[in-house]
């Protein structure tokens, strides 16, 4: 890691004999306000949006430009000094406003969560969705069959048991 900086993210540090500490001081407070708990608009910009609001963060996506063209996947917060960019860490998590949801970051890309509010996820193809409503044991019939009977119930029992149908 670079001198001057944390190791984990980047913040300066105020160095012995420094003039105007504040300013390293209040660069550092901007960047762990972006870093600490990471909410964002959007993870598909590509481009500065035209009229932010201090406070408001991205997450920087690929291809890009203006004066966000080397911070790709980096969290991008508007401040009343202007841009201020923080690379993610592996393991780190942000909501994503326009998704709903949170994305990670595996070391390599941001990835959507999940879990979600509508579901399981996996490849982004929903694999789980909300809870169903109950599916009676099976009965009656004219010729009975114990072992599907009751290979039909173990896979009821087994779905009842796990939360996914009541």
């Amino acid at each position: 890691m670079a001198e001057g900086v944390t190791d984990r993210l980047a913040l300066p540090l105020l160095l012995a004999g420094q003039a105007q500490k504040e300013v390293t001081h209040n660069e550092a407070l901007a960047l762990l306000d972006i870093a600490s708990c990471p909410a964002v608009e959007s993870a598909d910009f590509a481009a500065p949006p035209g009229a932010p609001m201090v406070g408001q963060c991205w997450i920087v996506a690929e291809g890009a430009t203006g004066v966000w063209a080397d911070h790709v996947d980096a969290l991008a917060g508007w401040t009343a000094g202007g841009w201020r960019f923080v690379a993610p860490l592996m393991g780190m998590s942000a909501w994503v406003a326009d998704r709903g949801h949170r994305v990670l970051w595996n070391g390599m890309a941001w990835r959507d969560e999940a879990v979600r509010a509508d579901g399981v996820y996996q490849d982004g193809v929903r694999v789980l969705g909300p809870r169903g409503g109950a599916i009676a044991d099976p009965v009656g019939g004219s010729v009975v069959d114990v072992e599907s009977r009751a290979a039909v119930q173990a896979m009821l029992a087994a779905l009842r048991t796990h939360g996914m149908i009541t």
